[in-house]
Protein backbone atom coordinates (compact mmCIF):
# COMPACT_ATOMS: atom_id res chain seq x y z
CA UNK A 1 0.00 0.00 0.00
CA UNK A 2 1.49 3.59 -0.88
CA UNK A 3 2.77 5.60 2.40
CA UNK A 4 0.63 8.08 1.60
CA UNK A 5 -3.04 5.59 1.97
CA UNK A 6 -1.73 5.19 5.39
CA UNK A 7 -2.39 8.19 7.82
CA UNK A 8 -0.79 6.78 10.89
CA UNK A 9 2.12 4.28 11.49
CA UNK A 10 4.07 3.14 14.82
CA UNK A 11 7.06 1.56 14.57
CA UNK A 12 8.40 -0.18 17.80
CA UNK A 13 7.27 2.68 20.25
CA UNK A 14 8.59 3.02 23.27
CA UNK A 15 7.43 5.28 26.26
CA UNK A 16 9.24 5.72 29.87
CA UNK A 17 8.24 7.94 32.65
CA UNK A 18 11.42 7.56 34.93
CA UNK A 19 11.38 3.55 35.68
CA UNK A 20 7.69 2.78 34.55
CA UNK A 21 7.42 1.53 31.05
CA UNK A 22 4.19 2.59 30.04
CA UNK A 23 4.15 1.68 26.03
CA UNK A 24 5.82 -1.28 25.48
CA UNK A 25 7.51 -1.80 21.07
CA UNK A 26 3.89 -0.92 19.78
CA UNK A 27 3.45 -1.19 15.55
CA UNK A 28 0.61 -0.31 14.27
CA UNK A 29 -1.08 1.39 10.95
CA UNK A 30 -4.27 3.13 10.43
CA UNK A 31 -4.99 3.35 6.85
CA UNK A 32 -6.46 6.63 5.41
CA UNK A 33 -10.44 7.21 5.75
CA UNK A 34 -10.25 4.30 8.88
CA UNK A 35 -12.12 4.06 11.61
CA UNK A 36 -9.99 2.53 14.37
CA UNK A 37 -11.16 1.78 18.35
CA UNK A 38 -8.30 1.69 20.61
CA UNK A 39 -9.68 -0.14 23.73
CA UNK A 40 -7.94 -2.06 27.08
CA UNK A 41 -8.89 -1.00 30.55
CA UNK A 42 -7.33 1.48 32.66
CA UNK A 43 -3.72 1.16 32.80
CA UNK A 44 -3.54 -0.19 29.69
CA UNK A 45 -1.50 2.61 27.92
CA UNK A 46 -4.37 3.99 25.36
CA UNK A 47 -4.20 7.48 26.21
CA UNK A 48 -0.24 7.57 26.73
CA UNK A 49 -0.10 6.30 23.34
CA UNK A 50 -2.70 8.55 21.74
CA UNK A 51 -0.47 11.39 23.33
CA UNK A 52 2.64 9.97 21.50
CA UNK A 53 1.05 10.22 18.04
CA UNK A 54 -0.40 13.36 18.66
CA UNK A 55 3.05 15.15 19.87
CA UNK A 56 2.19 15.82 23.84
CA UNK A 57 4.88 13.36 25.02
CA UNK A 58 8.35 12.61 23.25
CA UNK A 59 8.84 8.84 22.35
CA UNK A 60 11.14 6.87 24.14
CA UNK A 61 12.16 5.01 21.46
CA UNK A 62 10.59 3.99 17.94
CA UNK A 63 9.47 6.51 14.90
CA UNK A 64 6.00 7.74 14.13
CA UNK A 65 4.80 8.69 10.59
CA UNK A 66 1.46 10.70 8.92
CA UNK A 67 0.53 9.78 6.06
CA UNK A 68 4.18 8.65 4.75
CA UNK A 69 5.97 11.67 6.85
CA UNK A 70 8.09 11.05 9.92
CA UNK A 71 6.55 12.94 12.26
CA UNK A 72 8.36 11.71 15.65
CA UNK A 73 10.30 15.43 16.47
CA UNK A 74 7.53 17.18 15.56
CA UNK A 75 5.12 19.08 18.10
CA UNK A 76 1.58 19.25 18.52
CA UNK A 77 1.15 22.62 16.52
CA UNK A 78 2.95 21.30 13.46
CA UNK A 79 0.96 17.46 13.78
CA UNK A 80 -1.90 19.90 13.43
CA UNK A 81 -1.22 22.00 10.90
CA UNK A 82 -0.42 19.03 9.11
CA UNK A 83 -4.22 17.57 9.62
CA UNK A 84 -4.20 15.21 13.14
CA UNK A 85 -7.11 17.29 15.50
CA UNK A 86 -7.92 15.62 18.84
CA UNK A 87 -9.96 15.70 21.63
CA UNK A 88 -9.52 14.92 25.62
CA UNK A 89 -10.58 12.99 28.66
CA UNK A 90 -11.66 16.64 30.14
CA UNK A 91 -12.91 19.40 28.94
CA UNK A 92 -10.99 22.39 27.27
CA UNK A 93 -13.05 25.17 26.40
CA UNK A 94 -13.94 28.65 27.49
CA UNK A 95 -16.62 28.45 29.69
CA UNK A 96 -17.94 32.07 30.21
CA UNK A 97 -18.31 32.30 26.21
CA UNK A 98 -20.92 30.89 24.39
CA UNK A 99 -20.76 27.66 22.09
CA UNK A 100 -20.57 29.69 19.23
CA UNK A 101 -18.25 31.65 20.11
CA UNK A 102 -16.11 28.66 21.05
CA UNK A 103 -16.53 27.16 17.67
CA UNK A 104 -15.42 30.77 16.15
CA UNK A 105 -12.38 30.62 17.89
CA UNK A 106 -11.27 26.93 16.84
CA UNK A 107 -12.35 28.33 13.38
CA UNK A 108 -8.95 30.59 14.20
CA UNK A 109 -11.99 33.91 14.68
CA UNK A 110 -9.87 36.83 16.60
CA UNK A 111 -12.06 38.94 18.36
CA UNK A 112 -15.94 39.16 18.16
CA UNK A 113 -18.37 41.59 16.77
CA UNK A 114 -17.07 44.57 15.84
CA UNK A 115 -13.58 43.57 16.79
CA UNK A 116 -12.69 40.87 13.91
CA UNK A 117 -9.94 41.11 11.98
CA UNK A 118 -12.12 39.96 8.80
CA UNK A 119 -13.67 41.81 6.55
CA UNK A 120 -17.90 41.56 6.89
CA UNK A 121 -18.27 38.90 4.18
CA UNK A 122 -15.66 36.50 5.45
CA UNK A 123 -16.93 37.30 8.75
CA UNK A 124 -20.99 35.90 7.14
CA UNK A 125 -18.80 33.08 6.04
CA UNK A 126 -17.05 32.00 9.11
CA UNK A 127 -20.66 32.69 11.71
CA UNK A 128 -22.44 30.43 8.84
CA UNK A 129 -19.84 27.00 9.22
CA UNK A 130 -19.93 27.89 13.24
CA UNK A 131 -23.62 27.15 12.93
CA UNK A 132 -23.24 23.94 10.09
CA UNK A 133 -20.57 22.58 12.87
CA UNK A 134 -23.16 23.08 15.89
CA UNK A 135 -25.56 21.41 13.18
CA UNK A 136 -23.15 18.36 12.52
CA UNK A 137 -22.83 17.96 16.42
CA UNK A 138 -26.28 18.00 16.98
CA UNK A 139 -26.12 21.51 18.90
CA UNK A 140 -28.24 23.82 16.41
CA UNK A 141 -30.44 25.35 19.32
CA UNK A 142 -27.69 25.65 21.73
CA UNK A 143 -25.40 28.35 19.81
CA UNK A 144 -25.99 31.16 22.20
CA UNK A 145 -26.17 29.45 25.62
CA UNK A 146 -22.84 30.07 27.31
CA UNK A 147 -21.15 26.96 28.06
CA UNK A 148 -21.04 27.05 31.45
CA UNK A 149 -24.84 26.51 31.08
CA UNK A 150 -24.89 23.32 29.00
CA UNK A 151 -24.71 19.69 30.08
CA UNK A 152 -21.43 17.88 29.95
CA UNK A 153 -22.64 15.98 27.19
CA UNK A 154 -23.53 19.08 25.22
CA UNK A 155 -19.84 19.97 26.41
CA UNK A 156 -18.58 16.91 25.06
CA UNK A 157 -20.38 17.16 21.63
CA UNK A 158 -19.22 21.21 21.30
CA UNK A 159 -15.57 19.78 21.88
CA UNK A 160 -16.42 17.58 18.51
CA UNK A 161 -17.63 20.52 17.07
CA UNK A 162 -14.10 22.29 17.62
CA UNK A 163 -11.92 19.93 16.35
CA UNK A 164 -14.03 19.46 12.83
CA UNK A 165 -13.49 23.33 12.86
CA UNK A 166 -10.14 22.24 11.93
CA UNK A 167 -10.93 20.43 8.59
CA UNK A 168 -9.00 17.57 10.24
CA UNK A 169 -7.14 14.32 7.75
CA UNK A 170 -6.91 12.68 11.20
CA UNK A 171 -9.37 12.70 14.01
CA UNK A 172 -8.46 11.54 17.50
CA UNK A 173 -10.97 11.19 20.02
CA UNK A 174 -10.54 10.29 23.66
CA UNK A 175 -13.27 8.67 25.75
CA UNK A 176 -15.83 10.91 23.70
CA UNK A 177 -18.69 9.45 25.55
CA UNK A 178 -17.59 9.74 29.19
CA UNK A 179 -20.28 10.67 31.34
CA UNK A 180 -23.38 10.57 28.20
CA UNK A 181 -26.97 9.33 28.84
CA UNK A 182 -27.89 6.70 27.22
CA UNK A 183 -29.46 8.24 24.51
CA UNK A 184 -26.39 10.22 24.13
CA UNK A 185 -24.67 7.58 23.52
CA UNK A 186 -26.65 6.55 20.35
CA UNK A 187 -26.44 10.38 19.25
CA UNK A 188 -22.50 10.27 19.35
CA UNK A 189 -22.49 7.28 17.34
CA UNK A 190 -24.82 8.26 14.56
CA UNK A 191 -22.20 11.32 14.76
CA UNK A 192 -19.08 9.71 14.26
CA UNK A 193 -20.54 7.07 12.02
CA UNK A 194 -21.82 10.10 9.49
CA UNK A 195 -18.69 11.83 9.29
CA UNK A 196 -16.99 11.79 5.80
CA UNK A 197 -15.30 8.98 4.48
CA UNK A 198 -12.02 11.04 4.38
CA UNK A 199 -11.58 11.61 7.89
CA UNK A 200 -9.18 8.87 9.54
CA UNK A 201 -11.13 8.50 12.91
CA UNK A 202 -9.04 6.79 15.87
CA UNK A 203 -11.02 6.79 18.91
CA UNK A 204 -10.16 5.36 22.75
CA UNK A 205 -13.57 4.33 24.02
CA UNK A 206 -14.55 2.46 27.66
CA UNK A 207 -17.59 1.78 26.40
CA UNK A 208 -17.23 -1.42 24.25
CA UNK A 209 -20.72 -0.90 22.41
CA UNK A 210 -19.96 2.49 20.63
CA UNK A 211 -16.11 1.37 20.44
CA UNK A 212 -17.25 -2.11 17.93
CA UNK A 213 -20.42 -0.20 16.96
CA UNK A 214 -18.10 2.50 15.23
CA UNK A 215 -14.57 0.70 14.00
CA UNK A 216 -13.86 -0.56 10.91
CA UNK A 217 -10.92 -2.34 13.22
CA UNK A 218 -10.39 -2.15 17.00
CA UNK A 219 -6.85 -2.52 18.46
CA UNK A 220 -6.90 -4.20 22.14
CA UNK A 221 -4.01 -2.69 24.83
CA UNK A 222 -2.73 -4.25 27.80
CA UNK A 223 0.05 -3.31 30.17
CA UNK A 224 1.16 -1.06 27.27
CA UNK A 225 1.35 -3.40 24.72
CA UNK A 226 -0.87 -4.09 21.37
CA UNK A 227 -1.89 -7.55 22.18
CA UNK A 228 -4.98 -7.87 19.72
CA UNK A 229 -6.50 -6.34 16.89
CA UNK A 230 -9.12 -7.21 14.43
CA UNK A 231 -12.82 -6.45 13.50
CA UNK A 232 -15.03 -5.99 15.74
CA UNK A 233 -17.04 -9.28 15.46
CA UNK A 234 -13.52 -11.02 15.75
CA UNK A 235 -12.80 -8.78 18.78
CA UNK A 236 -16.30 -9.57 20.68
CA UNK A 237 -15.60 -13.65 19.85
CA UNK A 238 -12.51 -13.34 21.79
CA UNK A 239 -11.59 -14.98 24.65
CA UNK A 240 -8.24 -12.48 25.28
CA UNK A 241 -10.64 -9.78 25.48
CA UNK A 242 -13.23 -11.26 27.38
CA UNK A 243 -10.45 -12.43 30.31
CA UNK A 244 -8.72 -8.97 30.28
CA UNK A 245 -12.27 -6.89 30.81
CA UNK A 246 -13.97 -9.79 32.94
CA UNK A 247 -10.58 -9.52 35.36
CA UNK A 248 -9.38 -12.90 34.17
CA UNK A 249 -5.90 -10.87 33.10
CA UNK A 250 -3.54 -12.01 30.10
CA UNK A 251 -0.51 -14.09 29.87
Amino acid sequence: MPTQDIAISLTDVDKRFGGLRAVKNVSMEVRAGERVSMIGTNGAGKSTLFNLIAGVFPVTAGSVSMFGSVVTKQNTAKRARNGLARTFQTSRLFEQLTAAENVFIALGGRGLGWKSIFPASRLAQKWTRVAQLLHTVGLSTEGDRRVADLSHGEQRQLELAMALAADPKILMLDEPAAGFSPAERQQLVAMLTALPADITLLLIEHDMDIALQVADRVIVMHDGSKILEGTPDEIRASQVVRDIYLGGGHA
